[in-house]
């Protein structure tokens, strides 16, 4: 028992209320090895409450597109036989750092261009930041490179 009488496991139902997702979505996150639980003798499902902080991680981390294999990555980095410190986490999250800031300048780009092209409407061909006539950068690679961002790439 955890301080104050509240329990150190949850239930699968419990832990699921608690991480604001569904109990499916728990077995499919233990199913990537991101989550463990442990049976009781009656064969029920049981979390230690510390897992909420790494469904918290997964979920943060997915909203904003890292995939699951880099969460499973930097969770594995963390200690499993103490509880987890600032430090663990820092050093964990570590890979993350130059990622993070290349999606937030990879956003900033999008929030700071999207308006121009779709809301003025003027279909400038000339003066279009977006325009690329016969597809030049499309030997660069797939996607929107000009908002990606290569400043090698501009036709």
């Amino acid at each position: 028992m955890a301080g104050r009488g509240v329990p150190n496991d949850l239930s699968v139902g419990e832990m699921a209320a608690r991480a604001g997702v569904a109990v499916s979505t728990l077995h499919y996150y233990e199913t990537e090895g991101l989550i463990r639980s442990w049976r009781t003798p009656a064969n029920h499902r049981r979390y230690d409450r510390r897992e909420l902080r790494r469904v918290a991680i997964v979920r943060i981390a997915q909203s904003v597109g890292v995939p699951l294999a880099e969460v499973r990555a930097v969770l594995d980095r963390l200690p499993r036989d103490r509880p987890v410190s600032a430090a663990d986490w820092a050093a964990a999250a570590e890979p993350w750092e130059k990622m993070l800031e290349e999606k937030i300048a990879l956003m900033q780009r999008l929030k700071d261009q999207m308006g121009q092209c779709i809301g003025c409407g003027c279909l400038s061909l000339t003066a279009c930041p977006l325009y690329n006539a016969q597809d030049r950068l499309g030997a660069n690679g797939p996607g929107a490179r000009r908002w990606q961002g290569a400043p090698d790439e501009r036709a």
